[in-house]
């Protein structure tokens, strides 16, 4: 990981991405696992889509329909677009703001997949895991994916 964390805002505005060869190794593949799953599964059938695609209305099934009518196509045609952005510069050394808040929504989307997949909870750590329990490394990609979610939140601040 980058010494003093991974992105930083330039004076021009732009976004200065400084990760390992083996972090973007890493997330190179993710983005079509995440196109693959939004592209393939029926948010109603799986508990990670579900926490993708959360109902606007608890109380009101009629008006939640409606919603996801409306909104549906639009949600997944934007989540695809922040894909393809995410996918087109995996390698670039700098960002627009567009492109890393396209980073920003493909990664938080990962990280919600994979909580829900591991069942986390707000207290988890990684001692929670053995060594040989095969969602380990799960672990340890939503940690990382945590930390790059906070990392670019903090980099978009511009405070």
């Amino acid at each position: 990981m980058a010494r003093g964390g991974p992105i930083r805002r330039t004076r021009r505005g732009d976004f200065e991405l400084r990760l390992e060869p083996g972090e973007r190794d890493v997330l190179r593949g993710l983005p079509d696992q995440l196109r693959q799953l939004i592209e393939n599964e029926d948010p109603t059938s799986d508990p990670a889509m579900a926490r993708l695609y959360p109902p606007a209305y608890l109380d009101d099934p009629i008006r939640n329909l409606e919603f996801e009518r409306l909104a549906g196509d639009d949600l997944t045609s934007q989540r695809l677009a922040s894909i393809g952005a995410m996918e087109s510069t995996i390698d670039a050394e700098r960002l627009t703001e567009e492109q890393l808040l396209s980073w920003l929504g493909v990664l938080n989307d990962l990280r919600l997949v994979l909580g829900t997949r591991l069942e986390i909870t707000e207290d988890m750590t990684e001692d929670d895991f053995s060594p040989d329990d095969p969602r380990t490394s799960s672990f340890a990609l939503y940690a990382y994916l945590t930390w790059l979610v906070d990392a670019i939140v903090r980099a978009l601040d511009p405070g």
